[in-house]
């Protein structure tokens, strides 16, 4: 049986030959062609067996398309309870060195859900760092499973990872990036927004692993940056001038100030973060004196612009945001915590599948 496409084809063929196949009959044909065919991917963009280990890697087009599949698959399941299995037959192999909520229940539940068979894995659990090395079990873990998400200290250990496993690695959190964290973000503020092209982000606080993740990206989808961090707790030297670069490249404004209010000054999202990350406890009290003035407070948010919202990763501590801010109409932070499983799950169909979003692609 000829698909619709021969058939399509087949009628232009005899209306310019004969001129007797109504235009009506063919503007039918056209349209249970491309309805058959679903809405075209129009960016053209391919991340089957693709790492994701920074957002630095991927362009301004896959940031796009990631995000158009997990609004997609928020939509579709969610939303419409739709029943996709696109992962049935496909297995996840956690491994977390560091403790998790969000990123490991969004993996943890998302890959199940898209029928998957998800395997949480940590030092008690498996001989890495004890009998075994990173590169055995990386290469052990190719051979039994299809993608491997790990939450490590050293950013260092996925680079290796990536070098002697067979299958994609996903960034969990790392001292240097935390690129999960950041699509949720993201889908969040397109949410709320409706677009993110224009929006000003306000980051006031340690140069982190999240913030170095706002810079390798959000130029790319045509956010202006502003970033306030303590003397002696500024972002990382390459990925500020990577950032610069950025900023020039995508004509968007970069700001680094040691001065809260100035960040703020003008800002739609307002974001912080935990001042002190795990692994970094016997620092406590010098970072808590050198964050003093910092705390995000409704003092801050009146130099903000005036449709200004709140974004936090979680676990949050007091003394990095007031509770007038926390639990403000204008925190996202809990919309921001669910979008974690969507923006996860669609890394993980967009790097193990083939698949293309079926709903209407989002306004960036």
């Amino acid at each position: 049986m000829r698909g619709v496409g021969e058939i399509l084809v087949s009628c232009f063929c005899m209306s310019t030959i004969s001129c007797q196949v109504p235009k009506n009959v063919l503007l039918l044909f056209f349209f249970l062609f491309c309805h058959s065919c679903g809405p075209p991917n129009q960016m053209n963009v391919c991340l089957k067996g693709r790492d994701f280990l920074t957002l630095e890697n991927y362009t301004a087009d896959e940031l796009k398309y990631l995000l158009w599949v997990a609004s997609d698959l928020k939509q579709r399941i969610k939303d419409k309870g739709e029943c996709l299995p696109l992962l049935q037959g496909k297995s996840l192999a956690m491994i977390f060195e560091k403790r998790s909520t969000r990123t490991r229940l969004a993996a943890e539940t998302g890959f199940a859900l898209l029928g998957g068979h998800p395997s949480f894995l940590t030092k008690q659990d498996i001989h890495l760092g004890t009998n075994e090395s990173l590169t055995d079990t990386a290469r052990v873990l190719s051979s039994m499973t299809n993608a491997i998400l790990a939450r490590v200290y050293k950013h260092n250990d996925l680079d290796l990872m990536t070098k002697e496993a067979t299958i994609p690695i996903i960034n969990g959190l790392s001292d240097l990036y935390h690129p999960l964290q950041i699509l949720a973000d993201y889908l969040t503020l397109q949410e709320h927004y409706g677009g993110l092209n224009g929006l000003t982000i306000a980051w006031i606080g340690d140069g982190n692993n999240v913030l170095h993740s706002i810079m390798t990206s959000a130029a790319k989808l045509g956010m202006h940056l502003h970033i306030a961090t303590p003397k002696g707790f500024e972002p990382d030297l390459r990925i500020t001038k990577i950032s610069e670069q950025y900023s020039k490249e995508y004509g968007t404004r970069l700001l680094l100030t040691k001065d809260p209010l100035e960040a703020a000054n003008g800002a739609n999202v307002l974001v912080t973060d935990t001042w002190i990350s795990m692994g970094q406890e016997e620092e406590k009290r010098k970072r808590l004196k050198a964050f003093q003035g910092y705390q995000i407070t409704m003092q801050t948010v009146k130099s903000a612009a005036s449709n200004w919202t709140f974004l936090h990763c979680l676990p949050r501590k007091p003394e990095e945001v007031a509770d007038e801010v926390f639990y403000s109409p204008r925190s996202l932070v809990f919309q921001e915590a669910e979008n974690r499983k969507w923006t996860i799950m669609a890394v993980m169909v967009s790097l193990l599948t083939d698949y293309s979003p079926q709903l209407q692609k989002p306004t960036f």
